[in-house]
């Protein structure tokens, strides 16, 4: 399962009721894990608003490096100091070894806990993968913006799942025997050779993208092909766009509508936009199973 929290969902200046970008995505399997993408200021006091701790984020993921996506980091990670952190914390971005250590040289204050700062390609047509857990991976992809910025993707491992009815068929019990199956593809049981497309089924994984700051463009496509989840910069109406480096609602949900996704959470909102129904009906119109997401406002993945 997974869980996305939007901590914040506002484009370039804050208003009161939508703060700078920050989504929390929790993926629960035997261990539960915490991700955190984009950071911009307040992002500290929206976590301490949510269920989720700061001290359980394992990893942030930074889409590019202006002001509205990163000033959080600085308090956060200072927090995360005086309340006697130990684990590693490690920042995925463009650049990040540049910016991660023009940030640690901040201020006069000594970490207790290593921070990992991991570069990410920005540049090209290329899917990267950039860290892999036991049950999930996470690629990027470059996006077109100002700034050198890139979008992510959470996506489970394919799983091998067994036909209960199979099995019953071939009276065939439960055992052991069936996490070897599962990493070999075959296994001999009681003199029988057993192959995995013989009793199971693949279980596609989860999969959820994140743009940042961009203009509608094919990488995105590429990246998004398939998801259950698209979150993408919806920053203005489609004839408020103009020569901005952001993406119009319409033209985000055409983008959904071509990559196939389930769903589609237009987020960056301009401050512009104090009733977003209007922006809802008009992405509506071009993909149905669109929303405008707002601050605090959960999803569930199953």
């Amino acid at each position: 399962m997974i869980t996305i929290t939007f901590l914040g969902t506002v484009s370039g200046i804050p208003s009161l009721k939508r703060n700078h970008s920050a989504i929390i995505l929790e993926h629960f399997t035997a261990n539960r894990e915490v991700f955190l993408f984009d950071c911009g200021e307040g992002t500290q006091k929206q976590l301490m608003k949510s269920d989720v701790s700061f001290m359980d984020i394992d990893k942030i993921f930074i889409t590019h490096w202006h002001a509205d996506h990163f000033s959080g980091l600085i308090p956060l990670i200072q927090t995360m100091n005086l309340e006697h952190r130990e684990k590693e914390l490690i920042i995925f971005a463009p650049e990040a070894e540049r910016f991660v250590s023009n940030i640690m040289d901040m201020g006069y204050f000594g970490l207790r806990f290593p921070v990992k700062a991991v570069n990410v390609p920005f540049e090209g047509e290329e899917i990267t993968k950039i860290d892999e857990g036991d049950d999930y991976e996470i690629t990027s992809i470059p996006v077109h913006h100002t700034v050198p910025t890139v979008a992510y993707c959470f996506k489970e491992k394919d799983k091998w799942n067994i036909h209960e009815e199979k099995l019953s068929e071939l009276k065939i019990k439960k055992g052991p025997w069936l996490k070897k199956l599962k990493k070999n593809g075959e296994v001999e049981w009681e003199g029988r050779k057993l192959k995995i497309d013989d009793i199971g089924y693949i279980k596609p994984g989860l999969k959820v993208i994140y743009s940042g700051d961009t203009v509608p463009c094919d990488n995105i496509i590429k990246i998004s092909k398939g998801g259950d989840l698209l979150i993408h910069d919806g920053t203005f109406l489609e004839e408020d766009v103009g020569s901005k480096a952001h993406a119009g609602i319409k033209e985000a949900a055409e983008l959904g509508k071509k990559a196939g996704v389930k769903k589609l959470v237009l987020t960056h909102i301009s401050r512009r936009y104090i009733d977003t129904q209007e922006l809802e009906e008009e992405a509506k119109k071009v993909f149905p199973d669109s929303i405008i997401a707002k601050d605090m406002m959960k999803i569930e993945l199953k």
